[in-house]
């Protein structure tokens, strides 16, 4: 596209243009990952409300064992992605006056953005899914979020841009790579899976070259990391315990409503029930 005779005002210094947008380029996709995590608490709001609700072979869907599991995978996922989103928020807000959320920041907002915005569209189906034929008519709230959900893994660099910015950062800033460390092993020794990938991405961050190929798994691997240690300081023991077996654990599962058997439902769910 060009304009002629536009007039325009100059942002930034002269000759700065990319390195001007890329900063702003950062505040947004922090802003993608906050509303992808949104996009996924109203999903998981609205699949919660109506399996309250719907009843069938005379009990209500959240009574019935197999949906109480995937909506309180759901669940998991939905608070994982807040504190990851709202911890990179933080690390924004303090980088003028700490060195380390400064470090921090360059960091976790592409992890934030990565694995929250590429797992919201998943969420969301399965949310929708709940619902039924009703979640796809299109003026169905469900059908709206579907629609809505991918878009955000598309603006402000996709998948594959922003894992190899991670990349870069830590490359180009050791200090990223230690503020990421500080914040996992905060949460050290709650969790055996969790210690093992924390002593993984230690190994991995500490030489961040080569790792082109591997680049998403690392990105993954950063995102749980990170989420697990928040939730193992923050969040209830249930909810803690519950997503590093199901994220980190060897039971691992691809699909949502594949949590262990001794998963406490009944505190995952009700944490995130609304009303």
């Amino acid at each position: 596209v060009e304009f002629r005779g536009l007039q325009a005002r100059l942002v930034g210094a002269e000759g700065r243009g990319i390195a001007t947008i890329l900063d702003m380029a950062h505040l947004t996709r922090l802003e993608c990952a906050l509303s992808s995590a949104g996009l996924m608490r109203q999903a998981v709001a609205q699949a919660q409300h109506h399996a309250s609700h719907r009843a069938a072979f005379q009990r209500r869907l959240i009574d019935q064992p197999i949906m109480r599991n995937v909506i309180a995978d759901m669940a998991l996922e939905s608070e994982a992605a807040m504190w990851l989103s709202l911890r990179a928020a933080a690390a924004l807000d303090g980088a003028e006056r700490d060195p380390h959320e400064a470090a921090l920041n360059r960091v976790i907002t592409p992890v934030a953005k990565y694995w929250i915005c590429k797992r919201a569209p998943m969420l969301v189906a399965e949310a929708l899914e709940c619902h039924g034929g009703n979640g796809f008519i299109e003026d169905h709230m469900m059908a709206r979020l579907y629609r809505e959900a991918p878009l955000n893994g598309v603006w402000e660099g996709a998948g594959n841009v922003i894992c190899l910015d991670i990349i870069r950062a830590l490359s180009r800033t050791p200090e990223a790579g230690r503020a990421v460390r500080t914040e996992i092993d905060q949460a050290s020794g709650f969790d055996p899976a969790l210690d093992r990938l924390a002593a993984s991405l230690a190994e991995r961050i500490g030489q961040p070259h080569g790792l082109e190929q591997s680049a998403r798994q690392f990105a993954e691997d950063l995102a749980l990391a990170l989420s697990a240690s928040l939730l193992i300081r923050f969040a209830p023991a249930q909810i803690a315990q519950a997503y590093c077996r199901s994220r980190l654990g060897p039971a691992r599962g691809a699909a949502f409503g594949t949590l262990d058997a001794d998963s406490d439902f009944d505190a995952i769910v009700q944490r995130s029930h609304i009303g």
